[in-house]
């Protein structure tokens, strides 16, 4: 049994070692200062190696290596197995002039193949003027720790404002870049933007563990971080104002008065807490209006491409939907781009674009693409054309105006199985104006003597034949209106979907003018508007629990039922939420759109 196992786990640890990528990988700090030694590893994931060969060291001068170290773990857990080994190669370097070099890569072999290591660029600084910096073996920034009640002055610890351009057009991005300079040890650094009046802004995201890199400034090595990064897209023309930021730093200081020993034995603390204030200056920027814009602008800024594409691309039947989908592409202000205008023929029935945004920030500004997808019904049979897109916008390289074209699309619409909507709705409503009451003709009057006894008489029978026919006039009556009232909210059910469609419409220019408040109670219409007529569900009862109950009765999935009253809780509550209203608005549109065209394709009427 002992045997068996030995066996396994010598099995087991053969199959990791087969399956391990062998990974081997260079390191060294970003930058050193000249004169002074830093580290530099060469590290393989693996201890089946030979021949390893370190690149040549041109510019550096070599104080001691190649150290070996080398160091495996191997455990189990869960019924699963990890291993793991690795061996280090280590110089001790120096550099001895300023500038920026690249060391090659090491190769070694391993299992028969030869592998290389990366290369590893830093840069090397001036000393510093005043030598207040210190760095470790390892080439690693080390701030200087000040002793307690030492002065911080403005030259220890600042912060820089800097944007990549000072003077640009409308619309067009700027990076504005919040960097920090210290010679202390700063442990925390806080400070809130003000609002940037005239600019639409965007943070960049940047990692939450901030580590320092050396940098030479004014004579000096200090430690520098980038702290925050914004895009701005100005607005209007004219000079704005990027205003100055209060931040507020915490600094640690060295106790000297404390006798290490007694604060080892005592519990007394050798370091000490500073809070600094700094302030991030401001600056201006010159904002130059667009020349003067062509009609079809789209409101655009920056360099675009756009693309386009039709399923079915040629052939359909009537009242079978087609989408065409726009693709823009590029880096501008692409979050602020809203959707190209198509011209679809008279007899297309047409919905607003579904915008799906698949853009990024980054430093360059925004980019990616937004696809919009325009979702069309023909409703009649003919040959029909979808003309060009145009999509014309502003490039700031060339101070042009541009106009990209879609490709047009010749479509062939067969006769579909079924009958237009509009058909349907005109024989219903021929349906309801024909439908009456038929006129109830009682016969000619038989005349009777008061002395005959009216049972069993000829006025008996009569009246009998009357009260009968009376019923059964009432009774058809009673079935027509009945079937006059089905129909109605047939009708209702049938128009649910365009009465729905036309609000979201008007939403989406309330949308576009900013109009937030017009723009929730138009979308709410919209959502309660559509599930009253869709399920025939009176005023009087229209509430989110009955709504949700009758979804379900009309086989929609619960997930779907949840997400419409999602939409309308988020729709009720946004006008009041905090966050960027635009971005509100637009998503809440989305949603609305999305949940009432699932909803109309699982429920029937």
């Amino acid at each position: 049994m002992i045997r068996k196992q030995a066996l396994f786990l010598i099995f087991l640890f053969c199959m990791i070692r087969v399956g391990a990528q062998v990974r081997f990988t260079a390191s060294a700090p970003e930058a050193v200062v000249e004169g002074e030694q830093f580290r530099l590893s060469f590290k393989v994931n693996t201890q089946d190696i030979s021949d390893f060969k370190a690149p040549a060291f041109n510019d550096f001068e070599v104080l001691m290596g190649p150290s070996r170290s080398s160091e495996s773990s191997f455990s189990m857990v869960n019924g699963k197995t990890t291993q793991s080994s690795s061996i280090t190669f280590t110089y001790i370097l120096s550099a001895s002039k300023p500038g920026t070099y690249s060391i090659p890569g090491a190769t070694i072999r391993s299992n028969g193949q030869v592998y290389k290591s990366n290369s590893v660029r830093l840069r090397v600084l001036k000393a510093d003027a005043t030598n207040s910096s210190a760095q470790s073996s390892g080439g690693a920034t080390r701030m200087h720790t000040q002793q307690s009640g030492s002065q911080i002055t403005g030259k220890d610890l600042f912060i820089t404002v800097t944007a990549n351009k000072k003077r640009v057009y409308e619309q067009e991005a700027i990076l504005l870049t919040y960097k920090v300079y210290s010679l202390v040890n700063l442990t925390q650094l806080a400070g809130n933007m003000p609002d940037l009046d005239g600019f639409h802004t965007q943070e960049i995201p940047l990692p939450q563990q901030k580590s320092m890199t050396m940098e030479h400034f004014n004579g000096r090595n200090y430690g520098t971080v980038v702290w925050r990064q914004y895009l701005l897209f100005p607005q209007r023309a004219g000079k704005l104002k990027v205003p100055s930021v209060e931040f507020e730093g915490l600094v640690v200081q060295q106790n000297h008065a404390i006798d290490p020993i007694d604060a080892f034995f005592n519990g007394a603390d050798l370091t000490t807490e500073v809070k600094k204030k700094i302030v991030a200056p401001g600056m201006e920027i010159q904002v130059d209006p667009l020349p003067d814009r062509p009609a079809n602008f789209s409101g655009a800024v920056g360099q675009f491409r756009i693309e386009s594409a039709l399923i079915p691309e040629k052939e359909l039947k009537s009242n079978d939907a087609l989408t065409l989908k726009l693709t823009v592409s590029g880096t501008g202000n692409m979050k602020l781009l809203t959707a190209p205008k198509v011209n679809f023929p008279k007899d297309f029935e047409t919905y607003d674009a579904k915008v799906t945004d698949n853009t990024r920030l980054e430093r360059s500004g925004v980019t990616g693409n937004k696809v919009f997808e325009y979702i069309a019904v023909p409703r009649y049979k003919g040959d029909y054309e979808i003309p060009a897109v145009e999509f014309c916008y502003f490039d700031p390289e060339s101070k042009s105006y541009k106009t990209l074209k879609t490709q047009p699309y010749q479509i062939k619409v067969a006769q579909g199985a079924t009958r237009s909507a509009s058909d349907m709705a005109a024989q219903k409503e021929l349906e309801l104006l024909n439908s009456d009451i038929r006129y109830i003709k009682s016969g000619a009057d038989n005349l009777q003597s008061v002395d005959e006894l009216f049972f069993a008489s000829a006025s008996y029978w009569i009246t009998l034949a009357v009260l009968f026919l009376f019923l059964i006039v009432m009774s058809i009556y009673l079935r027509i209106h009945g079937q006059n009232l089905q129909n109605a909210a047939r009708m209702k059910g049938k128009r649910a979907n365009s009465v729905a469609a036309k609000r979201l419409k008007a939403a989406r220019k309330l949308l576009e003018k900013q109009q937030a408040d017009a723009f929730y109670e138009e979308v709410l219409k919209a959502l309660w508007g559509y599930v009253s007529d869709k399920l025939t569900i009176p005023v009087a009862e229209l509430n989110k629990e009955n709504i949700q109950q009758r979804l379900i009765e009309h086989n929609v999935d619960s997930a779907l039922a949840e997400r419409f009253n999602d939409t309308l809780n988020a729709c009720e509550f946004a006008r009041f939420a905090p966050g960027d209203p635009q971005a509100t608005m637009d998503k809440i549109y989305q949603d609305a759109v999305t949940v009432i065209s699932e909803l109309e394709n699982v429920i029937k009427k």
